[in-house]
């Protein structure tokens, strides 16, 4: 096994460009060769060295945009057998400090623009020497002034060295998303790094001459193992963009001539929602590879740019992997491989095999849908500091539950259902949000869906959308009636209408804060009554009546009478 310690210093005498992004101080774009950013790397590894005290873990924090500095970082942490937490920059106050102590960061690079986010932390705050600042036992190195480059400066001529690094190092704490509670840092090693991008560029033909277009936050893993990692295995380019622009998107392509982006969450929707061109295809790009696209948006996608993308799977710690294949059905995520199953999450017994009608309608949903559970052999490298998360991944039998729903097919192929987390229990039955979602995708003024549960006391659950886009009551009741895998408890009770739908840093769709809102919230909500086929407008006295019900939690939902809504089928696949 090969460290990424490995694949940095190979680059060291490659001169071809290797590195762009834009520079927001010049109308030219910052560009280094392969062998400068080997270069900076090793003056920075020389620099850790000195820095890091050898009494505690070698953890660096990093809190920066998408800047030349991060990809540098990540190399140089790798040449010193560091680690780097990606410090995600909307996070705030307390959130931001848990953060930073959590992973035990003694260093700190963060830019300019992120040092209003320090200000006021519960941090004891030292002494001041240059940029660097001990601040609560974590020093902190501010990039773009001439402090830093002072201090780079002694370690320039510093050549790259792996073999202070082993494929066993760890090398990443990247954060999870924390929809379900304090976000957890997940663990990645050299070795598992350097093998997922070596996997990557196998399966998708990276070659040296491609560029890798990364554009989603490099603070998440997936920029990192999707994106960066396989560039650096195949000796490709990479060309930064600071912050995803759906409007910019296509003017970077062309700019840097890049060949392969990867995405994740609501980017393609933000993307396709731009004004279309008649040369929307005049462009080098050749794949997308992400999650969270949906079928509808990867059809538009590749009809506007002639670009296919690619849905994986993979969970963010590394338990599960399910990979695209030639074959593989419309909607289907790829074919299972050795060790992963589809189990109840209550019996832990194995799910029976998806049962479609001729439409392609799933009419076994409650008992083909449960959590993909990988009993073979998984690279899941744990937690930092939380055995609890763990526990909870990793049973008692060894095998890892991913957290994710999931049903197969008679032939082994996998369909991605939604987080366990957004299962929905309506009149005693499963429903899947995802499988709704791609349902309700299909309506001609959303631009982006979201479906999650809202408490109903006598229901157990309902299903609330909020739906980004143009909503017109009567339409959206007559898209509901003619979908035939639309059963009448799939039907949302409740239809929240945004401008915009809100998200996470990393494009995802904010769920915690949708369900935590509910229908207390300032956009319009639509509501059909029990008994009633079309939808109007929820009036105060409707929600006072709500609350009066008895409604402890945020949502007010009625409770006049049972849902109408019933589970017929879930989104159509075809051969």
């Amino acid at each position: 096994m090969e460290s990424v310690a490995e694949l940095v210093a190979a680059r060291w005498g490659d001169h071809r460009p290797g590195l762009w992004c834009g520079n927001p101080e010049s109308p030219e774009d910052t560009v280094l060769t392969h062998h400068e950013v080997a270069a900076g790397a090793a003056a920075r590894a020389a620099l850790l060295a000195d820095l890091l005290p050898p009494d505690g873990p070698p953890h660096l924090g990093v809190l920066l945009d998408n800047t030349p500095e991060f990809p540098l970082w990540l190399s140089a942490a790798a040449l010193a057998g560091a680690a780097v937490a990606g410090i995600n920059p909307t996070r705030r106050g307390p959130e931001l400090t848990r953060d930073i102590l959590h992973t035990e960061c003694r260093l700190l690079i963060t830019e300019h623009a992120h040092l209003p986010l320090l200000r006021g932390l519960d941090l004891p705050w030292g002494s001041s020497r240059a940029s660097a600042v001990e601040r609560g036992g974590v020093r902190l190195l501010i990039t773009g002034t001439p402090e830093y480059d002072d201090l780079l400066a002694p370690y320039r001529d510093a050549r790259p060295d792996a073999s202070r690094a082993t494929p066993a190092d760890r090398l990443l704490l990247y954060f999870t998303s924390g929809s379900t509670g304090a976000p957890k840092a997940a663990l990645c090693t050299q070795g598992r790094l350097a093998a997922a991008g070596r996997s990557l560029a196998g399966q998708f033909s990276v070659r040296p001459d491609d560029v890798h277009y990364v554009c989603m936050p490099m603070f998440h893993g997936n920029a990192v193992i999707a994106d960066w990692a396989p560039a650096l295995a195949a000796g490709a380019g990479v060309a930064l963009r600071r912050r995803f622009s759906a409007s910019g998107f296509l003017a970077d392509v062309r700019r840097y001539r890049a060949t392969y982006f990867t995405y994740v969450g609501r980017a393609i929707q933000y993307v396709l929602a731009t004004e279309p061109s008649p040369d929307d295809r005049d462009h080098a790009l050749r794949l997308g590879f992400g999650t969270e696209a949906g079928a509808v948006d990867a059809a538009a996608f590749e009809r506007r740019f002639g670009v296919r993308l690619v849905e994986g799977y993979g969970s963010s710690e590394g338990g599960a992997a399910v990979q695209w294949s030639p074959g593989t059905p419309a909607g289907a995520v790829g074919r299972a491989g050795p060790g992963l199953v589809v189990l109840d999450p209550e019996t832990r017994a194995e799910c029976p095999p998806a049962e479609f009608d001729g439409a392609g309608r799933l009419l076994n949903g409650d008992a083909a849908i449960g959590e993909l559970v990988n009993r073979g052999p998984n690279p899941f490298e744990g937690y930092w500091r939380n055995p609890a998360a763990e526990a909870e991944r990793r049973r008692e039998d060894g095998a890892y539950w991913t957290g994710d729903l999931f049903y197969g097919d008679s032939d082994g192929f996998l369909y991605f259902a939604g987080r366990t987390d957004d299962r929905l229990r309506v009149d005693s039955e499963n429903l899947a949000a995802a499988m709704i979602e791609n349902i309700l995708a299909r309506y001609e003024g959303a631009d982006a869906v979201a479906v999650y549960a809202v408490p109903d006391p006598v229901t157990g659950d309902q299903v609330m959308a909020t739906l980004a886009g143009t909503f017109d009551p009567l339409a959206f009741a007559e898209f509901l009636l003619a979908q035939p895998d639309l059963g009448t408890k799939m039907a949302p009770r409740f239809v929240r209408v945004v401008e915009r739908m809100p998200v996470t840093a990393t494009n995802k769709i904010h769920r915690a804060l949708l369900r935590r809102e509910g229908v207390r919230c300032a956009d319009p909500v639509w509501w059909r009554p029990p008994g009633e086929a079309t939808y109007r407008r929820l009036t105060a006295e409707e929600a006072a009546e709500a609350a009066r019900a008895g409604h402890v939690e945020g949502p007010l939902v009625s409770t006049r009478g049972p849902s109408s809504v019933r589970r017929q089928g879930l989104e159509p696949r075809t051969r």
